[in-house]
């Protein structure tokens, strides 16, 4: 009896160390993806560092909208920060290896920024709705001092949310295998390697997940809710189709981050798919992070008019 307690304690260890499968075991593929994401990421700094520059510099994008803008670029370039380089490190050296302490970290920090945006896109969104539904009451509504509270308030809240996930994840016991089908520490695959009954547990992080995930969603949806009936109370179609643009890159942000992060984390346990979930993963790992500065810029006239105006001011002045 004793000889099996202590072979059970033995098997209910911390592992030392975790194994990141990655994206493929395909050797052939690795250089493949390692130049792929080496390229994104490079794209993703540059990108989200000129937008951060450009709204400070031009005085005319010192609005609560490029604000905003500014704190999710920041974000972005946090985000893929805590991922990227350690997928790119495995992709080329080989090792898949990862410290048990710096998985934590790495799952604490993809929460801490990942619920942060959920409440930054909700900001943003309710900046639409009072630029375009309380348009005379805007600079009351969205000062200076209203816009740093919820830029505040959104970074605490993953700040908080991160610690109470991370905390129930990496406290359970882990046994056997510590090999991670995914390319970063992930909650979904962590779950799959812990001991005994985690059913408790995986509900206590589906109801975290769920409010810090759901909460934010709604006053997204209540917010574009009056936009659009403000929107269809426009006369002109050209005067719809304005009104709407100001804020069709914010929509186009926030569907490919809820969708994937809805899929991901909110589905039903019985239905986890590893190889899906990866893949969906770099959505919000490296589409994202990319897809934004594209949506914000490509398509804004405000900030093309902005890098505009600087590039003659330095050449022509």
């Amino acid at each position: 009896m004793q000889t099996l307690k202590e072979n059970i304690l033995q098997n209910i260890t911390t592992p030392a160390e975790f194994i990141l499968l990655g994206l493929s075991e395909d050797p052939n593929m690795q250089s493949v993806f390692f130049f792929t994401f080496l390229a994104i990421y490079v794209l993703i700094l540059a990108a989200n560092s000129l937008i951060i520059l450009l709204t400070l510099a031009d005085p005319a994008l010192h609005t609560p909208m490029y604000f905003f803008l500014r704190n999710l670029s920041f974000l972005e370039i946090c985000y893929t920060s805590v991922n990227v380089p350690k997928m790119l490190g495995n992709l080329l050296s080989g090792n898949k290896l990862i410290s048990f302490i710096s998985c934590a970290l790495q799952t604490y920090f993809d929460f801490f920024l990942g619920g942060s945006e959920c409440f930054l896109l909700a900001s943003m969104s309710y900046d639409r709705y009072v630029a375009i539904c309380k348009p005379l009451h805007y600079h009351v509504l969205m000062s200076q001092k209203v816009c740093t509270s919820l830029a505040v308030a959104s970074w605490l809240s993953g700040l908080f949310m991160s610690f109470g996930l991370t905390s129930m994840v990496f406290t359970l016991p882990f046994c056997g295998s510590n090999v991670i089908n995914h390319f970063v520490c992930d909650i979904p695959p962590l779950l799959k390697l812990a001991c005994g009954d985690t059913s408790k547990r995986e509900i206590a992080v589906f109801a975290v997940a769920m409010i810090f995930v759901t909460c934010p969603f709604i006053l997204i949806l209540m917010s574009y809710a009056g936009i659009i009936a403000t929107i269809l109370r426009i006369s002109s179609s050209e005067g719809r189709k304005k009104t709407f643009s100001t804020c069709s890159s914010h929509l186009i942000v926030v569907t490919l981050f809820f969708g994937s992060a809805c899929i991901i984390y909110l589905k039903p346990n019985s239905t986890y798919s590893p190889n899906t979930d990866k893949y969906l993963s770099l959505f919000y790992t490296v589409v994202g992070p990319i897809m934004n500065p594209v949506t914000y810029s490509l398509r804004n006239k405000e900030m093309k008019d902005a890098l505009r105006r600087i590039w003659e001011r330095k050449h022509f002045r």
